[in-house]
């Protein structure tokens, strides 16, 4: 099935139409690709990465990264891609499209996978799961010829960890490329 847009993406979640997800956010740059499974209905009617304000991942990047400040505030997205880009982070999910209700990783139907490989980075160094739904892929995204990791979920979802716990699992990995 060939993935389409969706006019709402609230009202296609219920009603389990197929969803598309969100395009990468990457450059020639990008050294640690970060890999979710697929944005939640928050990230989908925003269009914007990890837009649930309880999603801890903008806040780990900012613990990891302390100076600038991320910016804030609702234009402030495209300002915050261009952050994330300026530390060679790239982002995106695994899923380009799929049907789901709400936006539990659990809930994900009939999803398509994201041509990874097709992104070409050429400084690319590491790749980085945001949780065990992305980490399935670990198997194809090893294929690249860089170290993969996987990483505790930013999710609200991802109750078990402690933000502490959680901070410095991901401060590892980007110690571990000197991105730190």
């Amino acid at each position: 099935m060939k993935p389409t847009a969706v006019p709402s993406p609230t009202v296609a979640a219920s009603a389990g139409a197929v969803l598309t997800g969100l395009a990468p956010i990457v450059s020639p740059n990008t050294r640690v690709l970060i890999l979710g499974s697929f944005p939640g209905v928050k990230s989908l009617e925003r269009q914007q990465y990890y837009a649930h304000p309880q999603n801890q991942f903008w806040k780990i990047l900012q613990a990891l990264w302390p100076d600038p400040l991320l910016p804030t505030g609702a234009d402030s997205y495209r300002a915050r891609c261009d952050w994330l880009l300026d530390r060679g982070l790239g982002v995106w999910d695994v899923y380009g499209a799929c049907e789901r209700e709400g936006s539990l990783d659990t809930a994900i139907r009939s999803p398509v996978v994201n041509d990874i490989a097709g992104l070409q980075l050429p400084k690319l160094a590491a790749i980085a799961h945001n949780g065990g739904e992305s980490f399935k892929h670990a198997r194809h995204t090893r294929t690249l010829g860089v170290p993969v990791y996987s990483l505790p979920s930013t999710s609200p979802a991802n109750a078990s960890w402690s933000f502490e716990r959680k901070l410095a699992a991901w401060r590892e990995v980007f110690v571990a490329h000197h991105l730190l």
